[in-house]
């Protein structure tokens, strides 16, 4: 229930991109005078409009964020509706002060946590000295992710160093790194299963 729910909020998505610059116009018109603060309270009193607003008002600078950083359409989308789910499904507990630092340090987040489980991860971290230029902001960021993924990498027990580097960085199968670590297949996927728990976990803490 809780999956058909999801889906039908990204069918929404879909739907309001599908109309995005009638219906952009029309909301935005609509709440014109409306600051952070006033679409925020609405959100709490389950307005869809305040919701539309805040979409229309920041999903393309959060999308731009994300891509300047992975690249990638399919995920910065995913990225983003992920926000904004979540921005609705706990609407009437938000205490945001400044909303789009908020929706920001969301996308950041979500962003390490896309990196730390990619097989792209090190083509996206090393892309800002591999070639593909970066804003000095940018350049910042994958530094500062990439110290974060470093971290969390050294807090796992050596073991499961050992097979998320070779999962994450060296792009093995679990039967390759079973091969190489001469344990079972098995014994990798429950490792690979409680790092990336170990790893949500992580995210949690830094961010909230």
């Amino acid at each position: 229930m809780y999956l058909l729910y999801r889906n039908v909020i990204f069918c929404y998505f879909a739907i309001i991109e599908s109309g995005n610059n009638f219906l952009r116009e029309l909301v935005m018109t609509a709440c014109e005078n409306w600051d952070d603060h006033r679409l925020m309270a609405e959100l709490k009193t389950n307005n869809e409009l305040a919701f539309n607003a805040i979409y229309f008002r920041y999903s393309t600078v959060l999308y731009r964020y994300a891509f300047n950083i992975l690249k990638d359409e399919d995920e910065c989308t995913d990225v983003i509706q992920e926000i904004f789910v979540w921005l609705w499904e706990n609407r009437s507990n938000l205490h945001i002060s400044n909303l789009k630092c908020y929706l920001m340090a969301a996308v950041r987040y979500r962003m390490i946590r896309v990196i730390a489980t990619s097989k792209r991860k090190e083509e996206i971290l090393s892309r800002s000295i591999s070639g593909t230029p970066l804003h000095t902001d940018d350049f910042l960021e994958v530094k500062e992710l990439k110290h974060v993924i470093t971290d969390f990498t050294a807090s796992l027990p050596v073991r499961a160093q050992e097979t998320f580097k070779l999962s994450r960085e060296q792009y093995l199968s679990n039967k390759e790194i079973a091969l190489q670590l001469g344990i079972s297949e098995k014994t990798v996927e429950a490792q690979m299963t409680i790092s990336l728990k170990k790893l949500r976990l992580y995210l949690n803490r830094m961010f909230g």
